[in-house]
């Protein structure tokens, strides 16, 4: 195999590979191997018909698409290791030669991992964000957990009111005719959660249980259903259930449930003190946030579309797997957040360009401060680790192999970067 490097412009590179006649003759005669228990011919047992015939009926190109899809990812793998760059996409493939008794020859353009010149990182202005705690604010933490900790009851006395927990049969209609999606039976809705059109949970509080009550809104005009948006719709609703949540007292018997405190008092405490832990935690990531994201934007480098283009479809997979965790589809994930796949798309590049920008400027400031991860800091993390794993730190170390241990640094050193940013940022 040879190779030929070409830099093209935006950090671009094509790299045209050739593979050697007698290579190409191999990948045919394995095509030709694996094809012809397939072909059937009169006068031959089947799989039993002459190379020689095949292509005289047929062509030689018979066997090119499986050759070809035989060479590619072993002479691209070859150039991949060979060509010294630092490649950050898929390879887009052009054909260039294929044909019997000459070498295969083919380009790969990809993209290469772009050069960063730092701007300013030290010193950078944040806004100072407040770690106080009030009293309404531990109140509000008991009431949450309150909550948390209520129990459903059926409610048959009374009408709907806010906060309440219902089922409901549902039909909709525009302009009198029933539109597809838009009828429910038995569906569970929190009054107040948003989780319908605008104005749609509004109008059933005051309902009775087994009443008909007639819903008028207007679709947004940005919804998901191009042939609703913007349209007058009225929904024929039945509340079949209502329920809401009892809360247990707040006394030293409560406190002892939902903590290891005896007293009431004394879960305030804690809960205050957690609060403070808190949000000493959020300023600081705050904080991180936006001295590393001054930093990326004080620094120039210029990224290829392709690295960008292969983040979103890893993100793209990544909801996907979560959806299915979910047992969502991508459909009524689009109906519960009001997207559309445009906009997904849209929003999807935006965090992957910033994901890519961010990464690429802590890594320049790795270089350039020269942080080097010990072998006691490595330990430190492998044992943060193995702490949530609840394994012994030697047994988690032993189990990754170079490959592992060489990301976990690098990781270690991208957040020590981020810590050198933040530490000499100025509050104001």
């Amino acid at each position: 195999m040879s190779l030929q490097v070409e830099k093209l412009e935006h950090n671009m590179a094509k790299l045209t590979i050739e593979v050697a006649a007698e290579e190409v003759e191999k990948a045919i005669q394995a095509a030709y191997l694996k094809q012809r228990g397939k072909i059937s011919i009169s006068g031959f047992r089947k799989g039993k018909v002459p190379r020689q015939m095949l292509e005289k009926m047929y062509g030689p190109e018979i066997f090119y698409d499986d050759a070809v899809n035989r060479m590619i990812p072993t002479a691209y793998g070859k150039a991949y290791d060979e060509c010294e760059l630092d490649i950050v996409s898929q390879p887009t493939v052009d054909i260039v030669q294929i044909e019997k008794g000459k070498p295969f020859i083919f380009t790969a353009e990809v993209a290469v991992k772009p050069e960063v010149t730092l701007g300013e990182y030290k010193g950078l202005k944040v806004d100072k964000i407040s770690t106080e705690v009030t009293a309404e604010d531990v109140e509000a933490e008991i009431r949450r957990e309150q909550e948390r900790n209520g129990r459903t009851v059926e409610v048959t006395d009374r009408a709907v009111k806010s906060g309440d927990m219902i089922t409901l049969d549902f039909e909709g209609f525009v302009d009198g005719e029933a539109f597809e999606g838009g009828k429910g039976t038995d569906y569970s809705l929190t009054i107040g959660s948003g989780a319908f059109i605008p104005g749609f949970e509004d109008q059933l509080i005051g309902a009775e249980i087994g009443q008909e009550v007639e819903v008028n809104v207007t679709f947004p005009e940005a919804y998901q259903a191009k042939e609703l948006a913007g349209k007058a719709a009225v929904f024929e609703c039945t509340v079949n259930t209502i329920r809401e949540k009892e809360l247990p007292e707040l006394d030293d018997e409560f406190a002892s449930d939902v903590s290891e405190c005896d007293t009431l008092e004394e879960y305030r405490q804690e809960v205050e003190k957690k609060l403070i832990e808190r949000k000493q935690s959020e300023a600081r990531e705050h904080v991180e946030d936006q001295a590393v994201d001054q930093a990326a934007e004080n620094a120039e480098m210029d990224i290829p579309q392709p690295m960008i283009d292969l983040q979103v479809r890893q993100m793209e997979d990544d909801l996907g797997y979560r959806l299915q965790m979910q047992g969502m589809t991508r459909e009524m994930y689009f109906q519960m957040t009001g997207l559309t796949e445009d906009r997904l798309k849209h929003d999807l590049e935006a965090q992957a360009l910033r994901n890519i920008r961010t990464r690429l400027v802590l890594e320049a400031v790795v270089k350039a401060e020269n942080i080097v991860v010990s072998e006691e800091r490595l330990d430190e993390e492998l044992a943060k680790m193995a702490e949530t794993y609840q394994r012994e730190p030697e047994d988690l170390k032993k189990s990754m192999d170079d490959k592992r241990i060489e990301e976990l640094k690098e990781n270690i050193a991208i957040q020590d970067a981020i810590t050198l940013i933040a530490d000499a940022a100025v509050e104001e």
